[in-house]
């Protein structure tokens, strides 16, 4: 009866949530990118971060003046205290329901166990699974994207690389909720990184004003339009998620700066920290009235996560061998981590998880149901300890009572007097498990078989777990590896120079290090990080030496965590520096395909044949003077192309130019209407219905088109050529042969502009808009202007994305 009800209430939810529109227009069932024949990716596509200086936007310019700039800028400020407020508040509900769903979990097992073994295991087993269970069935249901850490996604995006699903509200449920189940139901896996993704998606949400689809939006926020101003939040949201997730608002940034974005300017770092100083705010808030009993077992521990401020104080130079070994070993962990997970994740991806959603669910309860076993089971094979002599001022206590979990923990121990230190690591949760890792003044608290057992058997865990259909982060396991390997040789320490001052929690502190230097290849924001977090600025240099070796060794086997799992997920990164074959290569040697433009004036019928034989998302357009010469008068992206045929009130009959100057035509279209909903598919050919009359027309694309892309010389080295295109964040490049001759040059004076009554566009769109603009319009439309450096482009450019 009662598992009928609960079928029936899942097929309610189910019902209801089916019923609202499906994704958004952009949700696929799997966030995975499939690669085509032809070598391209299906499920992604680039973002369009350059400014279009089209009519439309001129004219945009020129109603905006003083008071409106001053708005734009005050609401871009506005909108990172959102960011910073929604994104705290997401924390702290993510913590408080993990928090209490594992301490409700514990108390309830050890309450039984004082009874019966056998009835406490079957409990804490059935709870795991019924967290674990609605983590992933939430995701395989409802929000595919939701899978995983999504820091390669984001990392993606912020790239260049539109992902479909990954920024939808739909998403940003599902992580939600998901990593409330996955991480409370005990899996080896953290909330921190699908904190991150979090952060990114509420950022998205309000810089489009909410989800229109689900009728959660509002005008007032529609503000932000544009791939540039977008990423700009995003870039906002990743920080502020760092920066909830380990309560750490500097590492945030740097995290931000150094780990997900590839384009950065100074007045984006004053945001970003603002919005991390806003979570900061908010999360102590929370935790502030927390302590007073309000939220259980949440808000108890402070705001620093692990305060290791009373721990080791000074450290002599012989200790720097035995650091500098933890570093190696981090290195080399962390390398065959990234390498174990790429060759399971490829497994499941491309085998097991093809088979469908069920078999999803069902390798997630399997992993729940072993870590349950391994977790529980372990600790009873473990003999007990008695336990060390009581220090009053350490407030310690040795055991712990039944229901409480810490330090010393009574598991299935005959005397009063004794701890399990196997159960005080592995029955407990992942937070306090770290905590006692990287206790002070508990020196022979675990034995080396101990530690051994739970690095081998956690290391196994971790690395099965991440890739199952469930919100993954792998900083809080990366942290429970590495201390734990930090504190095996701590031990080791102590025991060969006997000094008192030395405390094995500093070897799991720099343990900790290590390993996720090893494995995701940061140094700068972790280290600021891993000093936020335990509240200890005297172990900085130990941590920095650390993070350099462990990085340097793994950089010698493989690249980074995210980096591989970015490469598995077809997304295109484009790292930070090129490839050294690029610099024996010409540019035109990537032009690999033949070019398709358009004339300026086409018919409809043509433009629409066009776009159904190929998928490129750019074409340079064509025009020719009175001689007759053929001059490429600009770019025309396919997104801007669909809205104009989707309108229609730009089509003429007649065959021959407009009259483009300025004036003398009015503008129907805002640059508003060319922007593509973020995070979806947007418009496609089949969503447009064109009569035969419709084909018959005809229409100019000079008023829509780029007049001034970018372009390069022939024999460019494709180095200088792969920098200008991501430091730029571009799109497309047009590739010509060498120019015949030059109308001028700009030097660095030519470039430093006094200040003027508009000046302040520059903040706007990174683009000053100057008096002389209304000039160039005028002869852009004049069909004999020369553009010299576009000659040619027909037989050399290349234009897909």
């Amino acid at each position: 009866m009662l598992s009928n009800h609960f079928q029936n209430g899942i097929e309610t939810a189910r019902l209801a949530w089916s019923r609202l529109p499906n994704a958004e227009e952009g949700e696929q069932e799997d966030i995975g990118l499939v690669q085509r024949s032809d070598g391209s990716n299906g499920g992604v596509e680039s973002l369009d971060y350059e400014v279009v200086e089209n009519y439309a936007y001129w004219e945009e310019q020129d109603q905006r003046g003083k008071l409106y700039v001053g708005y734009y800028v005050m609401v871009k400020w506005f909108f990172s205290l959102l960011i910073g407020i929604g994104t705290g508040l997401a924390a702290v509900f993510i913590n408080l329901s993990v928090e209490n769903f594992a301490g409700w979990k514990f108390a309830l097992t050890f309450s039984i166990i004082q009874k019966s073994y056998v009835a406490g295991f079957i409990v804490y087993v059935l709870i795991n699974l019924v967290l674990v269970f609605s983590s992933v069935y939430i995701v395989t249901n409802f929000a595919p994207a939701a899978a995983g850490s999504g820091i390669p996604e984001i990392k993606g995006y912020l790239n260049g690389i539109d992902i479909h699903g990954i920024l939808l509200f739909r998403t940003l449920i599902g992580k939600i909720f998901g990593s409330i189940g996955s991480v409370g139901g005990g899996l080896a896996l953290g909330k921190e990184g699908p904190l991150v993704h979090t952060g990114a998606c509420i950022a998205s949400l309000l810089g489009q004003g909410g989800s229109t689809k689900y009728h959660l939006s509002s005008r007032w926020l529609q503000v932000f339009k544009s791939d540039r101003d977008r990423r700009d939040l995003v870039t906002c949201g990743c920080a502020a998620g760092v920066a909830a997730a380990f309560r750490a608002p500097v590492g945030g940034v740097l995290f931000a700066l150094e780990e997900v974005t590839s384009w950065w300017r100074s007045q984006l770092m004053w945001r970003v920290f603002f919005t991390s100083a806003v979570v900061a705010v908010v999360v102590r808030t929370a935790m502030g009235w927390c302590k007073n009993g309000n939220c259980g077992h949440f808000g108890s521990g402070g705001f620093i996560i692990w305060d290791i401020s009373g721990a080791q104080e000074d450290y002599s130079f012989e200790e720097m061998l035995p650091m500098a070994i933890i570093g190696v070993i981090g290195g080399l962990l962390g390398a065959l981590f990234n390498q174990l997970t790429r060759y399971i994740s490829y497994w499941r991806r491309n085998h097991l998880h093809k088979k469908g959603n069920r078999v999803k669910i069902i390798e997630a309860c399997l992993v729940s149901l072993i870590t349950s076993f391994i977790s529980f089971g372990l600790p009873l094979l473990r003999k007990c300890s008695p336990c060390p002599d009581s220090d009053p001022d350490s407030g310690i206590e040795c055991p712990r009572p039944p229901g409480m979990y810490g330090n010393y923990v009574n598991f299935y121990c005959s005397k009063d007097k004794e701890y399990n230190d196997l159960a005080t690591i592995f029955f407990n949760t992942q937070d306090d498990a770290i905590r006692n890792l990287f206790s002070a003044k508990t020196i022979h608290e675990y034995s080396a078989q101990s530690l051994l057992t739970f690095l081998v058997m956690f290391y196994t865990l971790a690395v099965v777990t991440f890739g199952t259909a469930v919100p993954a982060g792998q900083f809080v396991p990366g942290i429970m590896i590495g201390s734990t390997y930090g504190r095996l040789v701590g031990m080791f320490v102590v025991n060969f120079y006997k000094k008192l001052h030395i405390e094995e929690g500093t070897y799991a502190l720099l343990g900790a290090a290590s390993f996720l230097g090893g494995s995701m290849r940061m140094t700068v924001s972790l280290c600021v990080i891993m000093v936020e977090i335990t509240n200890n600025l005297k172990l900085l240099p130990l941590i920095m030496l650390v993070l350099l070796i462990s990085k340097a060794v793994g950089d010698a086997f493989n690249e980074g965590l995210y980096e591989e799992q970015a490469q598995l997920r077809g997304i295109p990164l484009l790292e930070s520096r090129p490839k050294y074959q690029m610099r024996k290569m010409a540019a035109k040697e990537a032009c690999g395909q033949r070019v398709v433009s358009f004339p300026r004036v086409v018919k409809v019928a043509d433009v629409v044949s066009i776009l159904r034989s190929n998928k490129h998302n750019g074409f340079p357009v064509i025009d020719h003077t009175r001689n007759g010469e053929t001059l490429v008068i600009g770019l025309m992206l396919r997104s801007h192309m669909l809205v104009l045929l989707q309108s229609k009130v730009d089509f003429q009959h007649s065959p021959l130019p407009s009259d483009t100057r300025a004036g003398s035509r009015p503008i129907r279209h805002t640059p508003s209407e060319f922007v593509k909903p973020v995070s979806s598919k947007g418009l496609t050919l089949d969503d447009i219905h064109l009569s035969p009359d419709d084909l018959e027309m005809y229409i100019d694309l000079a008023p829509f088109l780029n007049p001034s892309p970018y372009i390069v010389p022939e024999d460019m080295s494709l180095t200088k050529v792969y920098n200008l295109f991501r430091q730029l964040g571009l799109r497309h490049i047009f590739v010509v042969p060498r120019p015949s001759r030059v109308i001028g040059l700009i030097t660095r004076k030519d470039l430093l502009i006094e200040d003027n009554e508009e000046s302040a566009t520059v903040e706007l769109q990174s683009t000053s808009v100057r008096a002389r603009h209304h000039d160039r319009r005028v002869s852009m439309g004049n069909g004999d202007a020369e553009l010299p450096l576009l000659n040619g482009l027909l037989v050399q450019g290349h234009t897909s994305s």
